[in-house]
């Protein structure tokens, strides 16, 4: 009989529940594991520190659609990764972390980054186990990947000593389960499904929303909204980036990127929570019926009403809806209620903002160039954006054309994850990435930059420069205008246009710094030319007006000072 070690029955575990890629930081505590992993055919992609290996692992499984696995060492491995979990956590991202731990035998006996990470990692993850023996390996693995995988998606984190990686076992005497997941999903209660569909079929104004928490239990059914937009002529919205894509080419069914739930009188929810990136709901209309359609029943009222709320997998739930709706009404025949959809690039037809000509630099107009770059010269590329205003700014100018194409954080507005991203997104497909991302936001992970060189990864990154953390430093000038003019700007403020372009020196790629707006679309596409020539990152350094807060910024700072106003008024 063979003798195999702990890291070879990992490696062979996670190649049966269907993993190809891993991002891993290596460790003394997890080299086995990293050797099983590679015996068993897993691609393994390092990177630079251990939260950038969980936010790359994100972007992999949802351009995917496969779960990707993280593997960190002991201690303070571990530690660094909470951000990340938290982050898959709140956009419904199911991956598995491994984490290294000291060996059994020196538990808490002083031992080198002998740490309570599993404590630490209850706190951040959906489930949280240590294995105690290593023929028990295989067995845990494939209970992380249930509870991963179940009605509500999430990280989950498995932490293994050491010495269990390290010992021999005979493989023969090891079990390694197969066929441990349901493969079936519910389609929905048929009285709910009937009710549903009544409402939908006599609506004048229906529209649907589609949130994070849809991605996983779509499954073969995404079809299902398409062809029930087309039917009702039914505006779709979708909030996150976890389904951007999955129901069609944006660029010809705008139709499928027209959120109009504000305006409904029947509207479906599709995995949605209702949490501050929706208003909590507040923009639905008081008379308008709802539908909410969930996996996870906690999500269901959640902050929002559920006139119907259906316990099921959303396509499945959608297709059976589709089929009743059918045999009640024909198929709308006139333009949809929200106006006839104007298909093709809308980098021209963005508000007056983002055609500006003002100097510095209005940011809007510079993701409009952006986005101007991705529809004539970029279509499939995949698109990364990371800040906290340069994401409002860029986020509704982007159009997928297809699924998993487009990135960017959750409703915990964690920043600097782009560059981490980016590898994760080209690691799925290897397509070049557009990265357009903050100056606060970039220094964050920015020598994953040498690890998309190091893997020959072709990349833009555009950084809006404004040489601050720029949406803190609105608010504070709101918030404590007289502390501001007593004692000047508080911690917000970065270095004047850093060269961060000079980066790309380190491995010979393309690096400019702009400052007119015009300049802004040739230097991206001189970046991109450079980026595709040589599979290297190129960074295009921007410099942008840092005093104009965006839409989703400009109404709070307006009430501060509405209400600073009518003080002084009454004072």
């Amino acid at each position: 009989m063979a003798m195999v070690d702990g890291g070879y029955l990992v490696g062979r575990a996670l190649a049966n529940e269907g993993v190809e890629k891993a991002f891993v930081l290596c460790g003394g505590h997890v080299m086995t594991i990293l050797h099983g992993m590679k015996e068993a055919g897993i691609e393994i992609i390092d990177v630079r520190h251990e939260c950038a290996a969980v936010y790359a692992a994100m972007a992999c499984t949802r351009s995917s659609g496969k779960p990707a696995v993280v593997v960190t060492t002991a201690g303070p491995g571990v530690g660094n990764t909470p951000a990340g979990m938290m982050e898959a956590m709140s956009m419904n991202v199911p991956l598995l972390q491994i984490g290294g731990a000291v060996s059994m035998a020196t538990r808490d006996a002083g031992d080198l980054q002998d740490m309570d990470t599993l404590q630490l990692m209850e706190t951040c993850s959906k489930w949280a186990k240590k294995v105690t023996e290593t023929e028990r390996l295989p067995f845990y693995v494939s209970m992380a990947f249930r509870h991963a995988m179940d009605g509500s998606p999430g990280p989950v984190y498995l932490e293994v000593p050491t010495d269990l990686v390290m010992r021999e076992v005979e493989e023969d005497t090891v079990h390694f389960p197969e066929n441990c997941r349901a493969a079936v999903v519910s389609g929905g209660d048929d009285a709910l499904i009937e009710q549903a569909a009544d409402l939908l079929a006599s609506a004048e104004r229906p529209a649907m929303i589609v949130d994070d928490g849809a991605r996983w239990s779509l499954g073969d059914d995404a079809a299902a909204v398409t062809e029930l937009s087309d039917y009702l002529k039914m505006p779709v919205g979708v909030s996150g980036s976890n389904c951007r894509g999955l129901f069609g080419n944006e660029y010809e069914n705008p139709l499928l990127q027209t959120n109009a739930m504000g305006k409904a009188d029947v509207l479906v929810t599709l995995g949605c929570r209702f949490d501050f990136r929706m208003g909590s709901g507040s923009a639905i209309p008081k008379d308008a019926k709802v539908i909410q359609i969930h996996t996870d029943m906690h999500q269901v009222g959640f902050n929002v009403r559920a006139d119907i709320g259906i316990l099921g997998s959303t396509g499945a739930v959608t297709k059976n809806i589709l089929a009743r709706v059918r045999e009640k009404r024909n198929p709308k025949a006139d333009a949809p209620w929200t106006g006839e959809p104007k298909p093709g690039p809308k980098a021209d037809r963005l508000p007056p903002e983002y055609h500006s000509d003002a100097t510095p630099t209005h940011p809007a107009r510079a993701a409009a160039d952006v986005t101007k770059f991705l529809e004539e010269d970029a279509k499939d590329w995949n698109i990364v954006c990371d800040g906290g205003e340069n994401l409002v700014w860029f986020v509704g100018t982007t159009t997928a054309s297809r699924p998993g194409q487009i990135h960017y954080s959750g409703a915990n507005g964690t920043i600097g994850t782009g560059p981490c991203l980016s590898i994760g997104a080209w690691v799925a497909n290897r397509k070049p990435v557009l990265l357009f991302i903050g100056d606060g936001s970039f220094g964050f992970y920015a020598m994953e930059l040498e690890t998309m060189a190091r893997f020959g990864i072709p990349a833009v990154c555009v950084i809006a420069n404004n040489s601050s953390w720029g949406q803190i430093q609105l608010t504070q000038n709101a918030r404590l205008p007289e502390k501001v003019a007593k004692n000047g700007p508080c911690n917000v403020q970065l270095a004047d246009m850093r060269s961060y372009e000079a980066m790309t020196g380190m491995w010979g790629g393309y690096g400019e710094k702009v400052i007119e707006h015009d300049d802004i679309l040739p230097a991206v596409r001189r970046a991109a030319a450079d980026a595709l020539k040589n599979n290297v990152p190129a960074i295009v350094n921007v410099e942008i007006d840092d005093e104009i807060p965006s839409p989703f910024l400009a109404p709070y700072i307006k009430m501060l000072n509405d209400a600073r106003a009518k003080e002084a008024t009454t004072s």
